[in-house]
């Protein structure tokens, strides 16, 4: 839904289909570029489907009765306030504002990391913030300023949206290949100990780990590449043909990002993996069990 929202806003700055035809003015939910608004009963019947959804469950007995109203609320709330705030944004076309939303939206993303990534130790907020903003600020620059060159450079037409959909991709690469390499460390503990045993260091001894959480991480990326066009049309393509936009330009816009994010995923989690390895050991070149964030609150 957020690609979706994000996708529909980039478009604009893009490109502007022609009308190819004058549109009736009784026409419902039609707007000037041929793209079709959703009105209060489509939002309804939306609801509705959520509350069927919701009826399946508790006559299942699935136990997320409560959890999806709630989830689902959560959505329009959410979504509602980043389309009001990034029509604000967009219509100040200042800089800084848009240096300011991706400073919330990375602090956001930092939490989100958090809250997804289990059995991780604590103190990665950090770590996790720096990862996130080099890899993500990084692509976005050569993505916007390479390939889609707007004008004016800072358009948050086209940085916000591009910036959401990748932070968005990356949190979740992230928060899996964290997930993944402390599990797998703990898993290979005899193993580690007895490469140290034989001098390896810290990170020769961590290197399987870490390769098995990249490629844990970047496996739905992988995915996504290879069902685009054919098995699903994705969120930024599906947004900006829905939004009026040429369907070979949508086309290549979404393979733009998914290439984007492909790179962003790998050097997302070579940072992060990079700056926490060292907390399986000690200063001694010795290793250290973790102790999972989880346990630590529950002890206290």
């Amino acid at each position: 839904m957020m690609q979706n929202l994000l996708a529909s806003t980039m478009v604009q700055a893009a490109h502007v289909a022609p009308s190819t035809a004058p549109l009736a003015a009784s026409s419902v939910g039609v707007t000037s570029q041929d793209s079709y608004d959703i009105d209060l009963w489509g939002m309804l019947i939306a609801i509705a489907l959520v509350a069927v959804a919701t009826l399946i469950s508790a006559v299942a007995k699935l136990g997320v009765e409560r959890s999806l109203p709630v989830a689902a609320a959560r959505a329009i709330v959410q979504l509602a306030a980043m389309g009001i705030i990034l029509r604000w944004v967009i219509e100040q076309g200042s800089w800084w504002w848009v240096v300011l939303l991706m400073l919330v939206m990375l602090a956001a993303a930092v939490q989100i990391t958090l809250s997804r990534a289990k059995n991780v130790p604590s103190g990665l907020a950090l770590s996790i913030f720096l990862t996130l903003a080099a890899s993500m600020i990084t692509m976005v620059l050569v993505v916007v300023e390479l390939i889609v060159r707007p004008v004016p450079w800072y358009s948050p037409r086209v940085i916000l949206p591009l910036a959401g959909m990748m932070l968005g991709n990356s949190v979740s690469a992230v928060a899996l290949a964290l997930s993944r390499f402390f599990e797998d460390m703990t898993e290979r503990r005899d193993e580690v100990e007895t490469m140290l045993a034989l001098g390896a260091s810290p990170c020769e001894a961590s290197m399987p780990s870490i390769r098995s959480a990249m490629r844990m991480g970047l496996m739905p990326t992988v995915a996504s590449l290879a069902s685009a066009g054919i098995v699903t049309i994705p969120g930024m393509m599906a947004g900006q043909i829905l939004a009026g936009n040429d369907p070979l330009t949508a086309a290549k816009y979404q393979f733009v990002v998914l290439a984007a994010i492909a790179a962003l995923t790998m050097v997302s989690d070579a940072l992060i993996l990079h700056l926490v390895y060292g907390r399986c050991f000690t200063a001694l070149h010795q290793y250290q069990p973790i102790v999972p964030r989880t346990a630590k609150n529950k002890k206290k």
